[in-house]
């Protein structure tokens, strides 16, 4: 199929390819394999560069395979690639425990027990479910049937669906990186805690520390000539706030003070552990999260077992999961739980299109989606209840009520509060180990994830460039990613957290998955999406998925933007209220990313061929792709 004499460097890197899958069809229904005396009928000398033998024409008298003399034969060619292969995962496991890393994150531990308490405790698994169901599941699995028949990251892949929505994959790398730089700090400070934990007594026990206030009150049951005041804090939110944030130091957003040298040497040791799991790609990653995406389990049991023997353990279970049924009324529970389900899962984030890529083609994605996704929601479940046993504790020791302790949501939840209760236990220093440790670990993988998104959607669109030269690019995303994070290493580091957390991240991501839901089953179509599944998969999905795809899951992603911009959140973090101006800069920070939707639908259009309406067409019909677009028809006589 290649008319051009070939170097011997490329012959070979075609040799093993073309082993793979060099055929020739002949058009009397024959296959010929190489060496195939239907097609080597001349025994001619010599070998084309795909490894067949060339055959000399045999004698019109006798003609070819039966066919008489003279007639026309169709000659199918199936072409060979010349690139290297792509890269696989070395085991099933690999992928999926790098999915459940992904999509198991600290989101799970601390945003689910406290939205779920928040809107009607048990009564909030309905709508979660429902959610979940209609919505989260079916994105997750379109997302990895695209990424595993298209096998590219999410840049490339547009030219195989709608061409025009490009930008949608530029978008996504700019909110991952955004991600980056202040998902890591989390881990920063939570190995902060965990480098402090290597003591006999925790430093968050004690008031006598140069960095407690006249408020700090240690204030147990035991203590009965101790009273708790409104003005009282507890070592461990002193800890937290003037030791390891030193919030105190910066009034606001708008001075934000010097960069903390402790949490940036903590936040460069992160980085480093992220650069070298994922440099070699999903070869080493995948081994990696066998440990990160694991272990959190492990100790989420211990902490559960450790929770449920505490005295008060049940006040915290019934306080978590008693229905208030009149909550499901309002609808800020029902946006909760779309966002919610929305979150944890992760569609939209590049991630589940670059680590389905690198499955073989005809693995069973379907088992998968739901396999994850419904571990995914019993993490969140379990990892209520180690919190919430907690809290029922911390209320029985202070007299108080659940609701009292339970203020905080957000770090604070780990920082704050679980951390003062683990100081409270026997074993005290062990437990704090293996707390901060899993909080970490739970990052990781995360990390991974949203970086080697990234990495796969820029490999796959500049392969000239880049493939070749994987590891420099790794060390200088990861460059940049740190770079970015140092504002939120500085004394007011925890308001900028905040401020990227509210903003930068959520109603960008859902519009850009809304506009990949169009795309995909509007303009390339439900039923061309559904054969493809059909091709790889040997199944259809059924009418509930085309259902959700087409409708649902667009109508549940309009909901909760439409919701975000009718009630903006009301961003508060400690006794600092955002003044508006920042609610201003948190939307630049949103549009930042999802301005290049549009501005590459005008590039695209401006510089494609033709009338206008060519054009138009041009942008919204697909190149395909797939093992069945490398057959070319030739007509031999």
């Amino acid at each position: 199929n290649h008319t051009t004499p070939l170097t011997t460097g490329e012959k070979e890197k075609g040799e093993e390819s073309s082993q793979e899958n060099g055929r020739l069809m002949l058009a009397d229904g024959g296959v010929a394999e190489k060496g195939d005396p239907k097609v080597n009928s001349g025994g001619g000398s010599g070998g084309v560069s795909n490894g067949y033998p060339t055959s000399t024409a045999p004698s019109p008298k006798e003609g070819a395979g039966g066919v008489p003399a003279g007639a026309l034969r169709t000659l199918v060619v199936q072409q060979t690639s010349l690139d290297q292969p792509r890269e696989t995962w070395s085991k099933k496991m690999d992928f999926l425990l790098s999915v459940i890393g992904y999509a198991v994150d600290l989101g799970n531990v601390w945003r689910f027990p406290y939205i779920c308490y928040q809107n009607g405790g048990g009564a909030f698994l309905l709508p979660y479910m429902l959610m979940a169901v209609f919505g989260g599941v079916p994105l997750f699995y379109m997302e990895l049937a695209l990424g595993q028949f298209h096998r590219s990251g999410c840049i490339s892949i547009w030219k195989h669906i709608c061409p025009i929505f490009k930008g949608i994959g530029f978008a996504i790398c700019i909110i991952a990186l955004y991600i980056a730089f202040y998902y890591n700090t989390i881990m920063a400070w939570a190995l902060y805690y965990l480098l402090a934990s290597f003591r006999p007594t925790l430093p968050w026990t004690t008031c006598s520390n140069p960095w407690n206030t006249v408020n700090c009150l240690r204030y147990l049951s035991t203590d009965s000539n101790i009273t708790w005041t409104n003005m009282s804090t507890s070592p461990a939110e002193e800890f937290y706030t003037r030791q390891v944030l030193q919030v105190h130091l910066s009034p606001g957003l708008h001075q934000l003070g010097s960069v903390s040298w402790q949490l940036a040497l903590c936040l460069l040791f992160i980085f480093t552990i992220v650069y070298f799991s994922i440099w070699k790609g999903v070869k080493t990653s995948g081994k990696v999260v066998w440990v990160t995406a694991t272990f959190p389990y492990l100790v989420l049991l211990v902490l559960l077992v450790r929770g449920a023997t505490l005295p008060g353990a049940w006040r915290g279970v019934v306080f978590y999961l008693k229905p208030d049924w009149g909550k499901l009324l309002s609808t800020t529970v029902w946006i909760d739980a779309a966002a919610q389900i929305f979150f944890s899962l992760g569609p939209g984030f590049g991630v589940l299109l670059a680590f389905a890529s690198y499955n073989p083609f005809h693995n069973n994605c379907y088992k998968d989606a739901l396999l994850t996704s419904s571990v995914n929601c019993l993490t969140s479940f379990l990892s209520g209840f180690v919190i919430f046993t907690v809290l029922g504790y911390m209320a029985e020791m202070r007299k108080i009520g659940v609701e009292t302790v339970a203020k905080d949501a957000g770090p604070s939840l780990l920082f704050i509060i679980y951390a003062e209760a683990i100081a409270n236990m026997p074993a005290a220093t062990f437990f704090a180990i293996i707390f901060f440790l899993m909080i970490i670990m739970l990052g990781l993988d995360s990390t991974f994830a949203g970086l080697e998104g990234v990495i796969t959607a820029m490999l796959d669109e500049f392969p000239q460039l880049l493939s070749r030269r994987r590891e420099w690019f790794v060390l200088g995303l990861v460059c940049v990613c740190y770079l970015g994070a140092l504002s939120t290493l500085t004394y007011g580091g925890a308001f900028v957290v905040k401020l990227f957390e509210e903003y930068a991240t959520g109603p960008a991501v859902i519009t850009v998955v809304f506009l990949e839901v169009i795309a995909v089953s509007w303009f390339y179509g439900t039923s061309r999406f559904c054969a493809d599944v059909h091709m790889m998969l040997g199944f259809s999905p059924g009418l509930f998925w085309r259902v959700c795809w087409v409708a649902i899951c667009p109508i549940f992603l309009l909901f909760i933007i439409v919701s975000f911009l009718a009630f903006p959140p009301e961003v508060k973090l400690f006794d600092y209220v955002y003044p508006p101006w920042t609610t201003v800069l948190g939307y630049c920070i949103g549009v930042s990313s999802f301005i290049c939707v549009p501005a590459y639908m005008v590039y695209h259009l401006l510089t494609a061929k033709g009338t206008f309406k060519q054009r138009l067409l041009k942008g919204i019909t697909p190149v395909p792709s797939g093992p069945h677009s490398d057959i070319i028809i030739t007509h031999a006589v």
